[in-house]
This record gives C-alpha cells, structure tokens and sequence, in this order.
C-alpha cells in the first residue's frame, strides 16, 4: 500500500469537515479526487501531506502512522502543491525549484550533479527550461503554477499530492500537466474539477460530498448520470470516447 486513510474525521469548530473517510492509494496509482466546492478535498490533501491531524481515525504511509514520521522523511518522500501556493521573494525560478533537493541534502552537504540533474529533468517535465532565470514577479499564474510543479518534481517524491493543478493553465498546459502526471511510476492524488479530464487520466476517482466518500472506483464505474446529478447538480450524458475508450461527459445546455 501507499497512502491510507482508515475512518478519519476533521472538524473546524463545531463544524465537521470530514466525516469518517477510508481509502487506499495503491502504488503507483493516478488518483483522482472530485466534489463540488465545500465537499472537503482540500482538507482532505492537506491530512494526506501531514500538515494537519485528523481529530480521529488515521492516516498511515506504508503502514505507519503520520504521527510518527519525522518531517524530514515526509519531505523526502511526499511532495504536494496547494492550489494557492505562493513565493513572497522574488527569486529566480531555477532557485524555487532547487527548493525541492533540500529535504535530500544534509547540513553539511554540497550542491551535487545528482540534485543538478534533478532539477533539469523537472524543470523540463514542467516545461520551464526556458523560464529558468526569470524572477518570480515577472511570471503569468500559469507560469507560477508550472514552477511550483517543477518544484515538487525536483523533490524526487515516491506520493505526489495536488490541489486543482490545472488552475491558471492554458488548455495546452493542462493536457501536458495530466499526461505527465499520468506517466509518473508514482502515486499521484490530485483534487480536480474538470470531470474529463479525470475520466481520461486517472485510475481511479472517489468523490466527496459534504464531507463523505460518495463514490469510489474506476472512472467507468464513478462517473455516472445519476451520481453528477445528485452530487454536482448538473444534466449530464455520459458515453464512451471513441478516441480514448474512457467515458466522456456531455453537459447539456
């Protein structure tokens, strides 16, 4: 196993957000995680990443619990990117992505040409070779977005969260981004909207609503007319793509 989660709730307040999820990320699995805003994907790829504690249940990588690893071993092992992420500095992009070797160097350690290698074979899957030493503040969103990738992928992680990667891309960028991921020998869980694009990619959907595990299972089986009615509140038709045999959703007017 890679990720799992076994009955965790969360709770802001009075307020649950999370309400006694379980599932488990195999090994080198695309997951995909869909819900309407508010349904709690989020919170949920923030309890995955360590950075919050669910207030019961558990979250465990390869059988132990998250409690228990230091964050010197997450970093080397998870990589996840929030769907707001920020750099307040205006460094080079080359220096943003080197962010993510730290977590593999000791405080003694020199720069080496494995962490070089790392960091040009991300900067490349992201697209952002030639952005390399442009600053920071001189970047589209879109541009942003794909650094902060490349940031991730500079971390040489074995789980790679993201939270709605797609956001501030062009069309094009979307496609490449998913298609990367997709043919990462990693296990990848992102949140995302776009019900296509989750069709055509992952392995695997679960859905959340308010709170709770809706549906769970290969996109044929999750994305069904019924289920994008009752979770989504859309009219939708659902068939099999001639072009990638994976279901397609067709949103009526």
């Amino acid at each position: 196993m890679s990720i799992r989660t076994d009955n965790i709730t969360w709770k802001i307040g009075r307020k649950t957000i999370l309400d006694g999820v379980s599932f488990e990320a195999q090994p080198g699995e695309m997951l995909g995680l869909l819900g309407p805003n508010g349904s709690g994907k989020t919170s949920l790829l923030r309890l995955l990443a360590g950075l919050k504690t669910p207030h019961s249940g558990s979250v465990t990588l390869d059988g132990r619990d998250l409690r228990s690893i230091g964050r010197r071993v997450m970093a080397q092992r998870i990589a996840f990117v929030e769907q707001h992420a920020t750099t307040n500095s205006n460094l080079r992009v080359i220096d943003v992505v080197k962010l993510g070797r730290f977590p593999h160097r000791s405080m003694f350690s020199g720069w080496s040409t494995a962490d070089d290698d790392a960091v040009a074979q991300a900067l490349a899957r992201a697209g952002m070779t030639e952005k390399r030493n442009e600053r920071w503040q001189s970047l589209s969103g879109g541009e942003r977005q794909r650094a902060h990738i490349a940031r991730a992928l500079a971390q040489s992680p074995k789980e790679l969260i993201l939270d709605e990667p797609t956001n501030h891309l062009d069309i094009q960028h979307q496609i490449s981004l998913m298609r990367l991921v997709s043919d990462l020998p990693i296990t990848s869980i992102i949140a995302m909207h776009d019900l296509n694009h989750a069709a055509m990619f992952c392995d695997r959907l679960i859905v959340l609503q308010r709170g709770r595990i809706v549906a769970s299972g290969a996109p044929e089986e999750v994305l069904r007319q019924d289920l994008l009615n009752d979770v989504f509140a859309v009219d939708a038709r659902i068939e099999v793509s001639p072009h990638h045999k994976r279901p397609h959703v067709h949103f009526l007017r």
